[in-house]
């Protein structure tokens, strides 16, 4: 693949949005849609966006910001910003190098990163690449022995965490990408389940009797809260109560997410949910965000509504389309300097004076966020 030099990428991306433009125009049109598409009639995927418009920022005046730091800790590592690369799956599809371009573009820029069970390079590649806060994204498979083996492979390769993902027991891919014809799995391999059984389907049967069947539970996901040697997350948290649950069952943190309008069609944008899960499990529950962030502003409205920290997707998956780890580093920078403008036109000398009283919102929404 040709990839945007250096250069071009400076005069063609001024922030981090240019290259969602740039790659719609690189890419081919079916695999655009797949990247950038959601699920049923993308609802979802529209009002994440909407929600982030709908919300505005309070300037505030004469604040002394002159030692201002986006610095946070996370796993005892200090990051430069409160950013992560989602687990995006098959990165093979726009680059070469896939997961291990993305992870050391994160670690160029001092965030963190997840790496995806479905991740077109294997998880110990990509560890020797990522920064020091790196998480092991885990799809439980049907198989108890394939789950265990993923689990000591990463603690192997010095993952911090297992964060596991529920909200996408069934998903399929975009209706505007099967139109026009892309199918995914005849161009990609999910490399890290090279040598398990993971036929999602194997009976042909109906989703309840097949697919659902095999789901996850409260109590499968129990048991592997207990056994996990190393902290274990949960991604895909929508309700307050799931929140509560997983709080009281031992999970170390959580990520409120849609899954980037790819999950249940006609669910909330998580920045509307997530001022109710914050209040849920209280101000030292840690909890991340991710689903239609796009700029720096994006991040720091979900800072102020209640996250610690946010993932990136599919800006990540777009910048290293068309520019490698090279473009993913430089949208980092772009987006990092977004959020430090945002925070020193509010006033906000640290990440601790983010808060809901810098968002200028409608009187029905603040009350909701309370």
């Amino acid at each position: 693949m040709r990839l945007f030099s250096p250069q071009q990428l400076a005069q063609n991306a001024f922030c981090p949005q240019d290259y969602e433009q740039l790659a719609e125009s690189y890419l081919e049109k079916g695999l655009f849609a797949y990247l950038s598409g959601g699920s049923g009639q993308e609802h979802s995927l529209a009002d994440n966006r909407k929600a982030f418009h709908e919300i505005q920022l309070n300037s505030r005046l004469l604040n002394d910001v002159s030692k201002g730091s986006s610095e946070l800790t996370l796993f005892n590592q200090t990051l430069a910003a409160p950013i992560l690369l989602a687990p995006v799956a098959y990165q093979s599809l726009v680059d070469p190098q896939g997961e291990i371009a993305t992870a050391q573009a994160a670690k160029t820029s001092g965030i963190g990163s997840v790496v995806s069970t479905l991740s077109s390079q294997s998880l110990e590649k990509v560890a020797q690449a990522a920064p020091p806060c790196k998480l092991f994204q885990l799809y439980l498979q049907n198989d108890d022995a394939a789950n265990q083996a993923l689990i000591n492979r990463a603690v192997e390769a010095g993952y911090q965490a297992i964060m596991i993902t529920l909200d996408t027991s069934v998903q399929s891919v975009s209706l505007k990408a099967r139109r026009l014809g892309f199918v995914l799995h005849q161009q990609v391999e999910a490399v890290n389940l090279r040598d398990y059984d993971h036929n999602q389907n194997p009976t042909g049967k109906t989703l309840f009797q097949g697919l659902m069947a095999q789901a996850p539970n409260w109590q499968s996901l129990g048991n592997w809260i207990k056994q996990s040697p190393i902290p274990v997350w949960v991604k895909g948290v929508m309700h307050p109560d799931d929140a509560i649950q997983l709080k009281q069952m031992g999970v170390t943190g959580i990520v409120v997410s849609n899954h980037g309008g790819r999950a249940l069609d006609n669910s909330p944008s998580p920045l509307r949910v997530l001022p109710a899960i914050r209040k849920a499990v209280g101000k030292d529950f840690t909890i991340l965000m991710d689903s239609g962030i796009r700029d720096g502003y994006d991040v720091f409205k979900a800072l102020a509504m209640g996250a610690n920290a946010v993932m990136l997707g599919r800006l990540q998956i777009y910048a290293l389309a068309v520019g490698g780890a090279v473009g993913v580093a430089h949208m980092l920078k772009l987006l990092i300097e977004e959020l430090h403008l945002c925070m020193a036109l509010t006033g906000c000398k640290n990440l601790t004076d983010i808060r809901a009283d810098k968002l200028f919102i409608q009187p029905t929404q603040i009350q909701q966020s309370l």
